[in-house]
Protein backbone atom coordinates (compact mmCIF):
# COMPACT_ATOMS: atom_id res chain seq x y z
CA UNK A 1 0.00 0.00 0.00
CA UNK A 2 2.86 2.30 0.67
CA UNK A 3 4.52 1.92 -2.43
CA UNK A 4 1.38 2.63 -4.45
CA UNK A 5 0.72 5.89 -2.08
CA UNK A 6 4.55 6.73 -2.75
CA UNK A 7 4.01 6.16 -6.89
CA UNK A 8 0.55 8.12 -6.80
CA UNK A 9 1.86 11.09 -4.97
CA UNK A 10 4.74 11.17 -6.99
CA UNK A 11 2.90 10.82 -10.62
CA UNK A 12 0.70 13.65 -8.89
CA UNK A 13 3.37 15.75 -7.74
CA UNK A 14 5.08 15.48 -11.00
CA UNK A 15 1.92 16.71 -12.63
CA UNK A 16 1.52 19.79 -10.15
CA UNK A 17 5.16 20.74 -11.36
CA UNK A 18 4.57 20.61 -14.79
CA UNK A 19 1.34 22.78 -14.42
CA UNK A 20 3.40 24.94 -11.61
CA UNK A 21 6.17 25.90 -14.66
CA UNK A 22 3.56 26.00 -17.18
CA UNK A 23 1.47 28.48 -15.27
CA UNK A 24 4.36 30.27 -13.57
CA UNK A 25 5.80 30.57 -17.26
CA UNK A 26 2.80 32.04 -18.44
CA UNK A 27 1.88 34.62 -15.71
CA UNK A 28 5.79 36.42 -15.27
CA UNK A 29 6.14 36.93 -19.22
CA UNK A 30 2.86 38.72 -19.36
CA UNK A 31 3.31 40.80 -16.23
CA UNK A 32 6.56 41.57 -17.41
CA UNK A 33 5.80 42.87 -20.88
CA UNK A 34 2.85 44.88 -19.15
CA UNK A 35 4.36 46.81 -16.39
CA UNK A 36 8.03 46.38 -16.84
CA UNK A 37 11.17 45.03 -14.81
CA UNK A 38 9.89 47.46 -11.72
CA UNK A 39 6.58 46.04 -10.95
CA UNK A 40 7.57 42.20 -11.80
CA UNK A 41 11.21 42.14 -9.21
CA UNK A 42 8.14 44.60 -6.65
CA UNK A 43 6.14 41.09 -6.52
CA UNK A 44 8.61 38.75 -6.67
CA UNK A 45 10.63 40.68 -3.85
CA UNK A 46 7.14 41.23 -1.65
CA UNK A 47 6.49 37.47 -2.03
CA UNK A 48 9.50 36.50 -0.62
CA UNK A 49 9.40 38.59 2.08
CA UNK A 50 6.41 37.26 3.16
CA UNK A 51 7.80 34.09 3.46
CA UNK A 52 10.06 35.08 6.24
CA UNK A 53 7.10 34.51 8.18
CA UNK A 54 7.77 31.04 8.16
CA UNK A 55 10.71 31.73 10.21
CA UNK A 56 8.73 31.24 13.56
CA UNK A 57 7.37 27.83 12.39
CA UNK A 58 10.31 26.45 14.15
CA UNK A 59 10.17 23.80 12.25
CA UNK A 60 6.96 22.55 13.71
CA UNK A 61 5.73 21.61 10.31
CA UNK A 62 8.80 18.53 10.20
CA UNK A 63 8.33 17.68 13.63
CA UNK A 64 4.54 17.51 13.15
CA UNK A 65 5.08 14.99 10.15
CA UNK A 66 7.91 13.12 11.93
CA UNK A 67 4.96 12.65 14.98
CA UNK A 68 2.31 11.69 13.40
CA UNK A 69 3.66 8.73 11.32
CA UNK A 70 3.83 6.13 14.35
CA UNK A 71 0.16 6.91 15.28
CA UNK A 72 -0.98 6.84 11.35
CA UNK A 73 0.34 3.64 10.68
CA UNK A 74 -1.51 2.16 14.45
CA UNK A 75 -4.44 3.81 12.99
CA UNK A 76 -4.44 6.05 16.47
CA UNK A 77 -7.19 8.72 15.85
CA UNK A 78 -7.15 9.70 19.62
CA UNK A 79 -3.37 10.36 19.19
CA UNK A 80 -3.84 12.27 15.98
CA UNK A 81 -6.44 14.40 16.93
CA UNK A 82 -4.11 15.98 20.17
CA UNK A 83 -1.31 16.38 17.45
CA UNK A 84 -3.47 17.95 14.99
CA UNK A 85 -5.03 20.56 17.66
CA UNK A 86 -1.94 21.17 18.73
CA UNK A 87 -0.67 22.01 15.87
CA UNK A 88 -3.25 24.05 14.32
CA UNK A 89 -3.20 26.19 17.83
CA UNK A 90 0.38 26.92 17.05
CA UNK A 91 -0.13 28.24 13.64
CA UNK A 92 -3.18 29.97 14.29
CA UNK A 93 -0.92 31.88 16.67
CA UNK A 94 1.87 32.50 13.53
CA UNK A 95 -1.45 33.79 11.70
CA UNK A 96 -2.19 36.62 13.96
CA UNK A 97 1.90 37.50 14.51
CA UNK A 98 1.94 37.68 10.45
CA UNK A 99 -0.81 40.43 10.58
CA UNK A 100 1.59 42.74 12.30
CA UNK A 101 4.55 41.44 10.32
CA UNK A 102 2.00 42.48 7.38
CA UNK A 103 1.84 45.94 8.59
CA UNK A 104 5.42 46.65 9.02
CA UNK A 105 6.41 45.16 5.82
CA UNK A 106 3.16 47.27 4.25
CA UNK A 107 4.77 50.69 5.82
CA UNK A 108 8.54 50.18 5.22
CA UNK A 109 9.06 48.04 1.72
CA UNK A 110 8.96 51.23 -0.14
CA UNK A 111 12.32 52.69 0.91
CA UNK A 112 14.54 49.05 1.61
CA UNK A 113 13.94 47.97 -1.82
CA UNK A 114 14.61 51.89 -3.15
CA UNK A 115 11.59 51.22 -5.07
CA UNK A 116 10.55 54.04 -7.59
CA UNK A 117 6.79 53.11 -7.60
CA UNK A 118 4.51 55.12 -4.93
CA UNK A 119 4.42 54.06 -1.42
CA UNK A 120 0.58 53.60 -1.47
CA UNK A 121 1.52 51.33 -4.72
CA UNK A 122 3.57 49.21 -3.04
CA UNK A 123 1.81 49.07 0.83
CA UNK A 124 -1.12 47.99 -0.92
CA UNK A 125 0.25 45.31 -3.32
CA UNK A 126 2.26 43.91 0.11
CA UNK A 127 -1.72 43.61 1.86
CA UNK A 128 -2.95 42.12 -1.17
CA UNK A 129 -0.84 39.31 -1.91
CA UNK A 130 -0.43 38.59 2.06
CA UNK A 131 -4.05 37.12 2.23
CA UNK A 132 -3.45 33.88 1.25
CA UNK A 133 -0.73 33.39 3.15
CA UNK A 134 -3.01 34.62 6.07
CA UNK A 135 -5.37 32.06 4.99
CA UNK A 136 -2.61 28.92 4.74
CA UNK A 137 -1.49 29.41 8.25
CA UNK A 138 -5.12 30.06 10.03
CA UNK A 139 -6.35 27.06 8.65
CA UNK A 140 -4.68 25.50 5.99
CA UNK A 141 -0.87 24.16 6.20
CA UNK A 142 -1.82 21.48 9.45
CA UNK A 143 -4.04 19.49 7.12
CA UNK A 144 -1.16 19.93 4.34
CA UNK A 145 0.90 18.36 6.92
CA UNK A 146 -1.06 15.92 7.94
CA UNK A 147 -2.17 14.45 4.07
CA UNK A 148 1.95 14.33 3.80
CA UNK A 149 2.14 12.31 6.93
CA UNK A 150 -0.40 10.10 6.04
CA UNK A 151 1.23 9.59 2.16
CA UNK A 152 -2.13 11.12 0.56
CA UNK A 153 -0.21 13.73 -0.94
CA UNK A 154 -1.75 13.41 -3.97
CA UNK A 155 -4.96 15.07 -2.28
CA UNK A 156 -3.23 18.43 -1.59
CA UNK A 157 -1.32 18.08 -5.20
CA UNK A 158 -4.55 17.98 -7.28
CA UNK A 159 -6.43 20.56 -5.30
CA UNK A 160 -3.58 22.72 -6.01
CA UNK A 161 -3.71 22.08 -9.88
CA UNK A 162 -6.59 22.94 -10.11
CA UNK A 163 -6.59 25.97 -8.33
CA UNK A 164 -3.49 27.12 -10.20
CA UNK A 165 -5.19 26.78 -13.87
CA UNK A 166 -8.12 28.24 -13.00
CA UNK A 167 -5.90 31.36 -11.11
CA UNK A 168 -3.89 31.85 -14.76
CA UNK A 169 -7.02 31.37 -16.47
CA UNK A 170 -8.16 34.60 -14.38
CA UNK A 171 -5.51 36.22 -14.30
CA UNK A 172 -4.83 36.60 -17.80
CA UNK A 173 -8.30 36.92 -18.94
CA UNK A 174 -8.02 40.27 -16.72
CA UNK A 175 -4.67 41.22 -18.27
CA UNK A 176 -5.64 40.97 -21.58
CA UNK A 177 -9.17 43.02 -20.28
CA UNK A 178 -6.42 45.90 -19.33
CA UNK A 179 -6.46 46.06 -15.39
CA UNK A 180 -4.05 46.83 -13.01
CA UNK A 181 -1.69 44.90 -11.39
CA UNK A 182 -3.73 45.10 -7.54
CA UNK A 183 -6.79 43.58 -9.12
CA UNK A 184 -5.58 40.79 -10.59
CA UNK A 185 -3.90 39.78 -7.54
CA UNK A 186 -6.70 40.36 -5.40
CA UNK A 187 -8.65 38.23 -7.51
CA UNK A 188 -5.43 35.44 -7.25
CA UNK A 189 -5.91 35.86 -3.81
CA UNK A 190 -9.24 34.77 -3.52
CA UNK A 191 -8.57 31.90 -5.80
CA UNK A 192 -5.98 30.50 -3.36
CA UNK A 193 -8.58 30.38 -0.33
CA UNK A 194 -10.08 27.50 -1.99
CA UNK A 195 -7.42 25.39 -1.05
CA UNK A 196 -7.30 25.58 2.49
CA UNK A 197 -11.08 25.69 2.66
CA UNK A 198 -11.66 22.74 0.97
CA UNK A 199 -8.69 20.75 2.91
CA UNK A 200 -10.10 21.63 6.50
CA UNK A 201 -13.57 20.35 5.21
CA UNK A 202 -12.09 17.24 4.14
CA UNK A 203 -9.79 16.45 6.71
CA UNK A 204 -12.16 16.61 9.36
CA UNK A 205 -14.17 14.00 8.10
CA UNK A 206 -11.55 11.76 6.45
CA UNK A 207 -9.54 11.43 9.93
CA UNK A 208 -12.80 11.98 12.34
CA UNK A 209 -10.54 14.68 14.29
CA UNK A 210 -12.01 15.14 17.69
CA UNK A 211 -11.61 19.17 18.29
CA UNK A 212 -12.16 18.05 22.36
CA UNK A 213 -9.26 16.04 22.68
CA UNK A 214 -6.28 18.34 24.85
CA UNK A 215 -3.45 19.19 22.19
CA UNK A 216 -0.79 17.08 22.43
CA UNK A 217 2.57 19.56 22.62
CA UNK A 218 4.31 17.27 24.09
CA UNK A 219 4.12 15.42 20.65
CA UNK A 220 6.03 18.38 18.76
CA UNK A 221 7.95 19.89 21.32
CA UNK A 222 11.09 19.10 19.36
CA UNK A 223 10.26 21.82 17.22
CA UNK A 224 12.70 23.57 18.42
CA UNK A 225 15.10 21.11 17.47
CA UNK A 226 13.70 21.58 14.07
CA UNK A 227 14.28 25.18 14.35
CA UNK A 228 17.64 25.04 12.69
CA UNK A 229 16.75 23.51 9.79
CA UNK A 230 13.42 25.73 9.42
CA UNK A 231 16.31 28.39 9.45
CA UNK A 232 18.19 27.00 7.14
CA UNK A 233 15.45 26.13 4.89
CA UNK A 234 13.72 29.80 5.28
CA UNK A 235 17.35 31.42 4.42
CA UNK A 236 18.06 29.18 1.07
CA UNK A 237 14.80 30.24 -0.59
CA UNK A 238 13.78 33.74 0.95
CA UNK A 239 17.76 35.42 1.57
CA UNK A 240 18.76 35.61 -2.03
CA UNK A 241 16.15 37.59 -3.24
CA UNK A 242 16.02 39.64 -0.39
CA UNK A 243 19.69 40.99 -0.38
CA UNK A 244 19.51 41.11 -4.04
CA UNK A 245 16.48 43.73 -3.28
CA UNK A 246 18.62 45.54 -0.66
CA UNK A 247 21.25 46.04 -2.15
CA UNK A 248 20.76 45.73 -5.99
CA UNK A 249 17.56 47.07 -6.32
CA UNK A 250 14.24 45.77 -8.22
CA UNK A 251 15.11 45.38 -11.83
CA UNK A 252 18.22 42.84 -10.43
CA UNK A 253 15.26 41.26 -8.25
CA UNK A 254 13.95 40.96 -11.54
CA UNK A 255 16.46 39.07 -12.95
CA UNK A 256 17.13 36.62 -9.90
CA UNK A 257 13.15 36.06 -10.36
CA UNK A 258 13.25 34.92 -13.85
CA UNK A 259 16.41 32.38 -12.98
CA UNK A 260 14.32 31.56 -9.72
CA UNK A 261 11.20 30.80 -11.64
CA UNK A 262 12.77 28.10 -14.54
CA UNK A 263 15.48 26.31 -11.77
CA UNK A 264 13.21 26.35 -9.05
CA UNK A 265 10.31 24.76 -10.69
CA UNK A 266 12.98 22.50 -12.73
CA UNK A 267 14.27 21.41 -8.94
CA UNK A 268 10.62 21.12 -7.42
CA UNK A 269 9.89 18.90 -10.56
CA UNK A 270 13.07 16.65 -9.39
CA UNK A 271 12.03 16.23 -5.99
CA UNK A 272 8.45 15.29 -6.95
CA UNK A 273 10.05 12.54 -8.79
CA UNK A 274 12.74 11.83 -6.31
CA UNK A 275 10.97 13.08 -2.95
CA UNK A 276 7.96 10.83 -2.60
CA UNK A 277 9.45 8.40 -0.77
CA UNK A 278 9.89 10.70 2.54
CA UNK A 279 6.95 9.27 4.11
CA UNK A 280 7.14 5.65 3.33
CA UNK A 281 11.12 6.08 5.07
CA UNK A 282 9.52 7.66 8.21
CA UNK A 283 6.74 4.36 8.01
CA UNK A 284 9.60 1.63 7.37
CA UNK A 285 11.62 3.40 10.61
CA UNK A 286 8.18 3.28 12.25
CA UNK A 287 7.94 0.13 11.96
CA UNK A 288 11.68 -0.74 12.62
CA UNK A 289 12.00 -2.45 8.92
CA UNK A 290 16.08 -1.17 8.81
CA UNK A 291 17.21 -3.49 5.58
CA UNK A 292 14.22 -2.87 3.65
CA UNK A 293 14.67 1.13 4.37
CA UNK A 294 18.60 0.80 3.29
CA UNK A 295 17.77 -1.28 0.09
CA UNK A 296 15.08 1.10 -0.45
CA UNK A 297 17.53 4.57 0.19
CA UNK A 298 20.20 3.38 -1.62
CA UNK A 299 17.50 2.80 -4.95
CA UNK A 300 16.04 6.10 -4.42
CA UNK A 301 19.63 7.35 -4.17
CA UNK A 302 20.29 6.36 -7.71
CA UNK A 303 17.50 7.49 -9.34
CA UNK A 304 17.65 10.79 -7.64
CA UNK A 305 21.17 10.82 -9.15
CA UNK A 306 19.91 9.57 -12.79
CA UNK A 307 16.91 12.74 -12.90
CA UNK A 308 19.20 15.31 -11.11
CA UNK A 309 22.39 14.77 -13.48
CA UNK A 310 20.69 14.37 -16.30
CA UNK A 311 17.82 17.43 -16.26
CA UNK A 312 20.17 20.15 -14.31
CA UNK A 313 23.11 19.21 -17.17
CA UNK A 314 20.38 19.69 -20.01
CA UNK A 315 19.15 22.77 -17.78
CA UNK A 316 22.74 24.68 -18.39
CA UNK A 317 23.28 23.99 -22.06
CA UNK A 318 19.21 24.96 -22.43
CA UNK A 319 19.14 27.77 -20.35
CA UNK A 320 20.45 31.07 -21.77
CA UNK A 321 18.84 30.37 -25.15
CA UNK A 322 15.03 29.89 -23.36
CA UNK A 323 16.01 33.22 -21.47
CA UNK A 324 16.44 35.19 -24.38
CA UNK A 325 13.36 34.27 -25.92
CA UNK A 326 11.06 34.71 -22.54
CA UNK A 327 12.92 37.98 -21.94
CA UNK A 328 12.59 39.81 -26.02
CA UNK A 329 11.53 43.06 -25.86
CA UNK A 330 12.25 43.30 -22.83
CA UNK A 331 14.60 46.37 -22.66
CA UNK A 332 15.36 48.21 -18.63
CA UNK A 333 17.74 45.64 -18.08
CA UNK A 334 19.93 42.97 -19.59
CA UNK A 335 18.31 39.43 -18.35
CA UNK A 336 21.32 36.94 -19.96
CA UNK A 337 23.90 36.45 -17.63
CA UNK A 338 26.09 33.51 -17.87
CA UNK A 339 27.58 33.91 -14.14
CA UNK A 340 23.85 33.99 -12.56
CA UNK A 341 22.85 31.01 -15.19
CA UNK A 342 25.55 28.97 -14.39
CA UNK A 343 26.04 29.34 -10.63
CA UNK A 344 22.20 29.27 -10.13
CA UNK A 345 22.36 25.94 -11.81
CA UNK A 346 24.73 24.47 -9.55
CA UNK A 347 22.99 25.68 -6.44
CA UNK A 348 19.73 24.27 -7.61
CA UNK A 349 21.50 20.85 -8.46
CA UNK A 350 22.83 20.67 -4.81
CA UNK A 351 19.87 22.14 -3.13
CA UNK A 352 18.19 18.87 -4.58
CA UNK A 353 20.99 16.70 -3.89
CA UNK A 354 21.14 18.31 -0.36
CA UNK A 355 17.17 16.96 0.05
CA UNK A 356 17.54 13.70 -0.84
CA UNK A 357 19.14 13.34 2.73
CA UNK A 358 17.84 15.74 4.54
CA UNK A 359 14.20 13.76 3.93
CA UNK A 360 15.72 10.66 5.29
CA UNK A 361 17.18 12.52 8.13
CA UNK A 362 13.29 14.00 9.29
CA UNK A 363 11.74 10.68 8.50
CA UNK A 364 13.91 9.86 11.16
CA UNK A 365 12.87 12.20 13.75
CA UNK A 366 17.30 13.20 14.10
CA UNK A 367 16.24 17.03 14.47
CA UNK A 368 18.22 17.96 17.87
CA UNK A 369 21.35 15.62 15.76
CA UNK A 370 21.38 17.74 12.90
CA UNK A 371 20.32 20.81 14.24
CA UNK A 372 24.31 22.06 14.54
CA UNK A 373 24.50 21.58 10.79
CA UNK A 374 21.73 23.57 9.96
CA UNK A 375 22.72 26.61 11.73
CA UNK A 376 26.03 26.20 10.31
CA UNK A 377 24.65 26.42 6.74
CA UNK A 378 21.96 28.83 7.61
CA UNK A 379 24.73 31.60 8.94
CA UNK A 380 27.45 30.50 6.04
CA UNK A 381 24.25 31.77 3.57
CA UNK A 382 23.47 34.80 4.74
CA UNK A 383 27.16 36.03 5.94
CA UNK A 384 28.33 34.90 2.92
CA UNK A 385 25.69 36.80 0.57
CA UNK A 386 25.90 39.65 2.57
CA UNK A 387 29.44 39.95 2.50
CA UNK A 388 29.98 38.90 -1.09
CA UNK A 389 26.50 41.10 -2.44
CA UNK A 390 28.56 44.59 -3.14
CA UNK A 391 31.72 43.39 -4.34
CA UNK A 392 30.39 40.42 -6.83
CA UNK A 393 26.79 41.21 -7.07
CA UNK A 394 24.21 38.33 -7.89
CA UNK A 395 26.83 35.55 -8.93
CA UNK A 396 28.45 36.21 -5.42
CA UNK A 397 24.87 35.92 -3.76
CA UNK A 398 24.81 32.35 -5.64
CA UNK A 399 28.11 31.55 -4.80
CA UNK A 400 27.11 31.75 -0.59
CA UNK A 401 24.43 29.68 -1.69
CA UNK A 402 26.29 27.15 -2.87
CA UNK A 403 29.17 26.81 -0.53
CA UNK A 404 26.32 26.69 2.27
CA UNK A 405 24.53 24.02 0.73
CA UNK A 406 27.88 22.12 -0.05
CA UNK A 407 28.51 22.06 3.48
CA UNK A 408 25.48 20.59 4.46
CA UNK A 409 25.48 17.99 2.28
CA UNK A 410 28.89 17.01 4.09
CA UNK A 411 27.47 17.32 7.42
CA UNK A 412 24.47 14.80 6.10
CA UNK A 413 27.34 12.07 5.17
CA UNK A 414 29.03 12.45 8.90
CA UNK A 415 25.10 12.15 10.60
CA UNK A 416 24.66 8.88 7.92
CA UNK A 417 27.73 7.23 8.96
CA UNK A 418 27.18 6.78 12.23
CA UNK A 419 23.10 6.96 12.09
CA UNK A 420 20.08 5.65 9.95
CA UNK A 421 22.12 3.73 7.62
CA UNK A 422 25.12 3.28 9.05
CA UNK A 423 27.47 3.17 5.99
CA UNK A 424 30.36 4.76 5.35
CA UNK A 425 31.52 8.53 3.98
CA UNK A 426 33.00 6.97 0.64
CA UNK A 427 29.64 5.45 -0.64
CA UNK A 428 28.66 9.46 -0.92
CA UNK A 429 31.97 10.56 -2.19
CA UNK A 430 32.49 7.88 -4.57
CA UNK A 431 28.78 8.48 -5.65
CA UNK A 432 28.88 11.83 -6.33
CA UNK A 433 32.42 11.47 -8.02
CA UNK A 434 30.52 9.38 -10.78
CA UNK A 435 28.23 12.06 -11.01
CA UNK A 436 30.40 14.79 -11.52
CA UNK A 437 32.60 12.95 -14.70
CA UNK A 438 28.82 12.12 -15.62
CA UNK A 439 28.29 15.67 -16.30
CA UNK A 440 31.66 15.68 -17.80
CA UNK A 441 31.18 13.58 -20.54
CA UNK A 442 27.76 14.49 -21.53
CA UNK A 443 29.44 18.60 -21.59
CA UNK A 444 32.02 16.85 -23.78
CA UNK A 445 29.60 14.94 -26.10
CA UNK A 446 27.40 18.38 -26.78
CA UNK A 447 30.85 20.21 -27.04
CA UNK A 448 31.59 18.04 -30.02
CA UNK A 449 27.77 18.84 -31.37
CA UNK A 450 27.15 21.82 -33.13
CA UNK A 451 25.35 24.54 -31.34
CA UNK A 452 22.34 26.07 -33.22
CA UNK A 453 20.84 29.09 -31.21
CA UNK A 454 16.86 28.47 -31.80
CA UNK A 455 14.52 31.28 -32.89
CA UNK A 456 11.41 30.55 -31.00
CA UNK A 457 9.62 28.33 -28.84
CA UNK A 458 9.31 25.76 -31.18
CA UNK A 459 12.83 25.53 -32.47
CA UNK A 460 13.99 25.65 -28.24
CA UNK A 461 11.78 22.61 -27.36
CA UNK A 462 13.00 20.59 -30.43
CA UNK A 463 16.69 21.32 -29.41
CA UNK A 464 15.76 20.83 -25.48
CA UNK A 465 14.08 17.30 -26.10
CA UNK A 466 17.06 16.08 -28.04
CA UNK A 467 19.46 17.15 -25.35
CA UNK A 468 17.11 15.73 -22.80
CA UNK A 469 17.19 12.53 -23.96
CA UNK A 470 20.59 12.51 -25.16
CA UNK A 471 21.91 13.70 -21.71
CA UNK A 472 19.63 11.10 -20.04
CA UNK A 473 20.79 7.85 -22.61
CA UNK A 474 24.42 8.69 -21.00
CA UNK A 475 23.19 9.42 -17.53
CA UNK A 476 21.58 6.40 -17.57
CA UNK A 477 24.28 4.38 -18.88
CA UNK A 478 26.73 5.21 -16.73
CA UNK A 479 24.37 4.34 -13.69
CA UNK A 480 23.59 1.06 -14.91
CA UNK A 481 27.47 0.31 -15.38
CA UNK A 482 27.76 1.48 -11.21
CA UNK A 483 24.40 0.54 -10.08
CA UNK A 484 22.55 -1.64 -11.99
CA UNK A 485 21.57 -3.76 -8.83
CA UNK A 486 19.58 -0.51 -7.83
CA UNK A 487 18.23 -0.39 -11.27
CA UNK A 488 17.39 -3.74 -11.28
CA UNK A 489 15.38 -3.33 -7.92
CA UNK A 490 13.62 -0.09 -8.92
CA UNK A 491 12.25 -2.02 -11.88
CA UNK A 492 11.17 -5.04 -9.92
CA UNK A 493 9.18 -2.44 -7.69
CA UNK A 494 7.49 -1.62 -10.34
CA UNK A 495 6.91 -4.61 -12.05
CA UNK A 496 5.01 -5.13 -8.39
CA UNK A 497 2.85 -2.33 -8.04
CA UNK A 498 1.56 -1.53 -11.81
CA UNK A 499 -1.26 -3.33 -12.79
CA UNK A 500 -0.60 -6.42 -15.22
CA UNK A 501 -2.43 -7.32 -18.29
Amino acid sequence: MRTKRALLNMLSSVLLQIVTIVCSFILPRLLLRAFGSEVNGAVASITQFLGYISLIEAGVGGVTRAALYSPLAHNDTIKVSGIMNATQSFFKKIAYIFIGYVVVLALTFKYISHAELSWLFTSSLVVILSISVFAEYYFGISFVILFQADQRSYIVTSLQIVVLILNTFLSVLLLNLGLGIHIIKLVSASVFLIRPTLLSIYARKQYNLQKSVPPDNEAIKQRWNGFGHHIAYCIHNYTDTVVVTIVLGLKWASVYAIYHLILNGLGRLVLALTGSSAAAFGNMIAKNEQEVLKKRFNMTETLSSIVIVSFFTSAGLLLFDFVRLYTAGVKDIEYVNIYVGVFFVISEALHCVKQNYHNLVLAAGHYKETQKGAFVEAGLNLGLSLLLAPVAGLPGILSATILATSFRIVDYAFHLKNNILNRRISTMIIRHSINVLNVLLVLLVFKLMPNIMPANYFEWTVKALKVVMLSLGITLSVNVVFYKENITDFLRLMRGILPSK
